[in-house]
């Protein structure tokens, strides 16, 4: 199995990954976090954020992912993935994807701009959701309305979901 978590930055992909990782450890369960600011630590930052380079880290992501899913290592990616091409793309590589759309107003996630993504990179890069669009995943396996409720309810949904 494979579990991606999807939405624009400040959704909670991060934290909702971790505390599944910390659930899956709890339980025995090989896990991996594939986050996308980690992919591009370790490669010393060398895309940027123009479509071609947000599409090649992605693709990183996936191989990453493949390796682990094929060594009995359940992937959880926390990623924006912004594309349904490539989301479509995962979808037919992996055995067992499950995508979780992590639905956020994006009014909301620049108020709160947790990461400083927003204010620090207004006018210096793309940033999905303001001047590169997020496209609505067409096939999202859950959909979580992340404004609608607190941090425990979506983490409760997720669990439900992967009925671990």
């Amino acid at each position: 199995m494979l579990v991606w978590l999807i939405g624009i930055s400040g959704a909670g992909k991060t934290t909702l990954g971790n505390r599944l990782k910390k659930y899956y450890d709890k339980n025995n369960i090989k896990s991996f976090i594939l986050d996308g600011d980690i992919v591009r630590d370790f490669y010393d930052n060398d895309l940027g954020y123009t479509k071609e380079d947000r599409v090649a880290n992605i693709k990183r992501i996936m191989l990453s992912a493949y390796v682990l899913e094929r060594n009995g290592i359940i992937p959880i990616i926390c990623n924006i993935s912004p594309f349904e091409e490539l989301r479509e793309f995962a979808r037919n590589k992996f055995h067992n994807y499950k995508e979780i759309y992590l639905k956020k107003n994006i009014d909301i996630a620049q108020d709160n701009d947790v990461k400083n993504v927003y204010k620090s990179n207004l006018l210096k890069t793309s940033i999905v959701g303001i001047d590169m669009k997020f496209e609505e995943p067409l096939h999202s396996d859950l959909t979580i309305e992340v404004d609608l409720e607190n941090e425990n309810e979506s983490f409760l949904k997720i669990i439900n979901f992967l009925k671990v």
